[in-house]
């Protein structure tokens, strides 16, 4: 059992992930910006803080994080304005990542994107650039800390039923579920074995946990 934090806790995943969690015996903090998604996060079994994770500084989420096991981020700017983006995906991330470091948290767990990598591909004048390049940068800052870290990077997501079953490294689009992405975050989060892990997929036949052994 662990005390788990989620960042960005009224995310359409986090909000599947969280009662999973909570089911499992875990302590779950969910943090999210807006106070009219109180009841929605309550609902989940969470512990709902209502914070802007973007106007912190790195001491102020030290101390948000404190006490913790793990992190999960499952934030984001939600695209449109490139400046929040960066703001949001990246910059907020990072420096979560800062303080839980300086908090003492040893895991943290990144809700990522099948593309994430140095050479995405996305052109500069694609609205979709900013974020593709905000969370490589991320992505790259949390390899480089000494963080129990794993990278999920799952591809387009749906609001399909969950199958219990994905495949690693999808050709394409690697279309996923919401629901499958949430038992992947649960399953990571009790897996030591997937630290030091970047693990990109999509729907598939092969049972999320036998996967992740496969990915090790």
């Amino acid at each position: 059992m662990a005390r788990i934090m989620i960042l960005g806790g009224h995310g359409k995943v986090a909000l599947l992930a969280a009662p999973l969690l909570v089911e499992r015996g875990h302590t779950v903090t969910s943090v999210f910006r807006n106070p009219a998604h109180e009841a929605d996060v309550v609902a989940t079994g969470a512990q709902p803080v209502v914070v802007d994770i973007e106007t912190l500084d790195v001491e102020q989420l030290t101390n948000l994080l404190s006490g913790n096991d793990a992190v999960v981020w499952s934030a984001g700017a939600g695209g449109g304005d490139a400046a929040r983006t960066y703001a949001v995906d990246r910059d907020a991330a990072v420096r979560t990542m800062d303080a839980a470091t300086a908090a003492g948290v040893p895991r943290y767990v990144m809700v990522s994107w099948l593309g994430s990598r140095a050479d995405h591909g996305v052109p500069a004048d694609d609205p979709f650039h900013a974020y593709a390049d905000a969370k490589w940068a991320a992505d790259e800052h949390l390899r480089s800390t000494g963080l129990e870290w794993t990278i999920l990077a799952p591809g387009g997501l749906t609001m399909d039923e969950p199958t219990g079953a994905i495949e690693l490294d999808p050709r394409g689009r690697g279309s996923v579920s919401r629901a499958d992405v949430a038992r992947v975050i649960v399953a990571a989060v009790e897996d030591p074995a997937t630290a030091g892990r970047t693990i990109r997929f999509g729907g598939g036949d092969t049972p999320i946990e036998d996967a992740l052994r496969n990915a090790r």
